[in-house]
């Protein structure tokens, strides 16, 4: 459902006519070079387009229009190989909705001592050019991510390639639908927010209906839409014995494919790139909608509960920017603690909605009563996570702006097996540790809902918040309290006055 290769990065290398065509004739074949194998780069998701060197303020607009117009151009990577005046760059940045990186190298890795002159030294002028180049930008006040290396050092190319990735995520919301089944949940704050300013500020839109257009593409579903669903299930899941064909529970099986396949049609007709439900609001359907959602996430649609459109949006987001990269995405939530001498843990689930994109082995698939919620006991994948570093993020309408606040976590095996826990579930150490991560959590006003993933780093949160325009708080290893609450007060200080800078 992903596919990076749709986007664009054009490499963007700027000149002026000074050096004369000779020299810029050589600065477009080391562009081009440079470009190619950024391109080539194991770590680049995204097609990467050499684009004719700069040198004039018009051809800067211009270059800046396209991009802005094209939907495949989703960023661009900057380089001046030469002195560049940055005073022809301010009409087109000026201009530009597109994120960039600007890359701070240059052609040549070594000084060749024995040959270099004046005609090396006017060619390979970065050093300087890109500092010119970085003035007006913070002149400006543009959000860019500066990259510093040669351009083919791996860690470069992978500084670059997850700069492509928040890009790409970024890209994807400008124009996103989400589906939004029913209200909030009723009496809760923080999955509530401001739709119209989320809109403004990210692109997506929130669409919403009433669960009865979601229950008429279910019963719209036909026989042979269900049959393939089942056998989808047979193949890819262990399921017991009573929901099998023949089992005392089938109809529950068949009835749980039912609402999968109304999800996917409805979704897809409408060309919907998450959604959300709510356990409040379910009239008309049988059962809550659990290895739908699962299988829906999955297959990369974003997800909140119980109305949660800024987590589902989320989910989505990270979705795309992990897509290809092993670990998966799934909507979570810190449901209990565990206090021992071994480390306080979190063990993380909900109610049924967790993507078996994280699952460590072949899930089950299961019918269990749901004790809320009212309706038939639900079909769901039960399954452990995966083992390892992880990252949980949760975006939060504080009233005069976006924040999102992340935790790096480190996911560990369960003490004892959950014999009686009917949902999938992962537990984590939170780094620096539970006390401290849960009360700059709580400090910074995190929602119980998080986004967690395995694939995304802290850097890539980083990137897309910085594209976004959005207040960011990292909680790891080298986290404070006391340093983290200064942080939010001078974060609230800076947001308010940027306003007015």
């Amino acid at each position: 459902m992903i596919d990076l290769k749709q986007y664009e990065i054009w490499f963007v290398t700027g000149s002026q006519h000074l050096y004369g065509p000779k020299t810029l004739e050589q600065v477009a074949a080391n562009s081009r070079e440079i470009a190619a194998a950024l391109g080539a780069s194991a770590h680049m998701p995204v097609n990467v387009v050499f684009k004719p060197v700069l040198t004039t303020p018009e051809s800067i607009k211009e270059l800046c229009l396209e991009a802005n117009s094209s939907n495949q151009c989703i960023g661009l990577i900057t380089w001046m190989h030469t002195f560049s005046p940055a005073k022809m760059w301010i009409a087109g940045l000026n201009l530009l909705k597109k994120p960039f990186a600007h890359l701070h190298t240059q052609y040549n890795r070594e000084i060749p001592w024995a040959e270099i002159d004046m005609n090396f030294m006017n060619l390979n002028q970065a050093a300087h050019g890109d500092r010119e180049f970085g003035f007006i930008g913070s002149r400006m006040r543009l959000e860019r991510k500066v990259v510093v290396g040669h351009w083919s050092d791996e860690d470069v190319q992978a500084k670059l390639g997850s700069w492509a990735r928040a890009a790409a995520a970024w890209a994807d919301w400008q124009g996103a639908k989400i589906a939004r089944f029913g209200d909030n949940m009723r009496e809760v704050a923080v999955t509530e927010g401001d739709k119209v300013q989320a809109q403004i500020q990210f692109g997506y839109d929130v669409y919403g209906y009433g669960v009865g257009d979601l229950v008429k593409a279910v019963n719209d579903a036909s026989n042979a839409e269900i049959d393939q669903m089942v056998q989808a299930y047979l193949e890819e899941y262990d399921v017991i014995p009573a929901l099998k064909p023949g089992g005392e529970r089938n109809s529950s099986l068949r009835e749980a494919a039912r609402i999968e396949v109304g999800m996917r049609n409805f979704l897809e007709a409408g060309n919907f790139k998450a959604f959300t439900t709510t356990f409040e609001d379910l009239h008309g359907l049988v059962q809550l909608p659990g290895i739908a959602v699962q299988r829906l996430m999955r297959d990369g649609y974003g997800f909140g509960a119980e109305g949660d459109w800024k987590t589902s949006a989320l989910v989505r987001a990270m979705k795309v920017m992990t897509a290809g990269l092993p670990g998966g995405v799934s909507f979570m939530e810190d449901y209990t603690y565990h206090f021992s001498a071994s480390g306080d843990k979190v063990l993380g689930a909900h109610m049924l909605e967790i993507c078996e994109s994280i699952a460590a082995t072949r899930p089950r698939l299961d019918i269990l009563p749901l004790s809320i919620g009212g309706k038939a006991d639900p079909v769901r994948l039960i399954f452990d996570a995966n083992t390892g570093p992880a990252i949980g993020a949760s975006i939060m309408d504080m009233g005069q702006r976006f924040r999102l606040v992340a935790n790096v976590v480190d996911v560990v095996p369960t003490d004892a097996p959950l014999p009686k826990l009917p949902v999938a579930r992962a537990m984590w150490l939170p780094r620096p540790n539970l006390k401290v991560a849960a009360a700059a959590w709580i400090y910074a006003g995190g929602a119980h809902h998080t986004s967690f993933s395995y694939a995304a780093t802290a850097d890539q949160l980083r990137d897309f918040t910085e594209i976004a325009g959005i207040e960011f708080l990292l909680i790891d290893e080298n986290t404070k309290v006391d340093e983290f609450k200064s942080q939010l007060r001078w974060n609230d200080l800076y947001y308010h006055l940027s306003k007015g800078l």
